[in-house]
């Protein structure tokens, strides 16, 4: 695994080899006990094997989001369906999101991870988040996952009703890294709402939610897949929550400036004693780097989309249910690597 210091898969079967076959030829020489050197090349044929079973397993890091949203549960769902022992060890790994993936992907860090659409989009093309920084030319898509909805929720009764409502108020946009800061600010800038006429916090969802419980805080943006756990546990918790809609010509100002924006409804009944809301969703998206061999991309994309996957996705999370072949290939703004490309071609979803 990297960042072990330990590689067996590269000088270790040599050395043992090497080793192995001086002390058979040492032990033929001098004492002609040709049972003895059986024994060493039977030895030295099991360390070859082992060693060449230990650099076939594969590792495939998939960077996911905070534990109390939706990238982190689906992450390690999509892991664990994909992991083939003895062949591909499959991870999910908790971190700040959509910037910190694409990131960390670009580096090397990790093999893959789940990142909105329109930060996969910026990171490639060196725009949005991305201006004035390096293309991440070398990104990648493995597949479109499901729809983010952004949600605004506020406290029940808070008076809140629209973002215009949200000056002078103190407002959480998520942590630095996010792909929800990003688009809290998109919002708040397409409603005439600047930075400055709020009072920001820069805390992930579950943080957030326990100062609104606590009273001390008044509103907090995430993006994600509805239902997310921070938000159903602060809505069935006594609290009583509602989220705020994003209609009108501000948002539909937002989509068209931005295609990666789609209208968007949360169900009434999605969150408890919540009615249905408008509101505008992003694609969840898992990419990585054109850097990772085609074949165990091919493996880990043919695994998601397998019979048995999809039935696990659909019963594990609400979002699971949209994880589907039909959906791998909607809304995709940078090039898909040659692993994901093929299956796709092969299930006739690409041409």
């Amino acid at each position: 695994m990297h960042g072990s210091g330990f590689h067996y898969g590269r000088a270790g079967p040599y050395m043992v080899y090497f080793l192995l076959l001086n002390l058979s030829h040492h032990t033929a020489n001098r004492q002609g006990n040709v049972m003895k050197l059986k024994l060493w090349a039977a030895a030295l044929t099991a360390t070859l094997a082992f060693a060449g079973a230990a650099q076939a397993q594969q590792f495939f890091r998939i960077g996911t989001g905070g534990t109390a949203g939706t990238y982190y549960p689906v992450g390690g769902m999509i892991a664990n369906s994909v992991s083939q022992p003895g062949k591909l060890i499959a991870t999910a790994q908790a971190s700040n999101g959509s910037l910190a993936n694409v990131t960390a992907v670009a580096g090397g860090s990790l093999e893959a991870g789940m990142s909105q659409s329109d930060v996969a989009t910026w990171a490639y093309t060196g725009t949005g988040a991305f201006e004035g920084k390096p293309k991440i030319t070398d990104l990648r898509m493995i597949a479109n996952l499901y729809p983010e909805s952004i949600h605004l929720v506020v406290k029940k009764g808070s008076g809140i009703r629209t973002v215009a409502d949200l000056k002078g108020k103190r407002v959480a946009l998520d942590e630095p890294g996010s792909g929800t800061l990003i688009n809290a600010r998109m919002v708040l800038a397409a409603y005439g709402v600047k930075e400055t006429d709020i009072k920001p916090e820069y805390i992930k969802p579950n943080q957030a939610g326990d100062k609104l419980k606590d009273g001390a805080l008044d509103a907090f943006f995430f993006v994600g897949g509805a239902p997310a756990g921070a938000i159903a546990e602060l809505a069935s918790g006594g609290t009583g929550i509602e989220l705020v809609a994003l209609t009108g010509p501000q948002a539909d100002g937002l989509r068209m400036a931005n295609p990666y924006f789609a209208v968007d409804n949360i169900a009434a009944g999605t969150y408890k004693d919540v009615p249905a809301v408008q509101t505008l969703a992003v694609g969840a998206q898992l990419v990585t780097s054109v850097k990772v061999d085609a074949e165990t991309v091919y493996q880990v994309t043919k695994a998601m989309y397998s019979d048995a996957t999809q039935k696990t996705l659909a019963a594990g999370h609400a979002k699971g249910k949209l994880i589907t072949r039909q959906n791998a290939v909607q809304g995709v703004g940078i090039p898909y690597h040659p692993g994901a490309e093929r299956f796709y071609k092969e299930a006739g979803l690409l041409k």
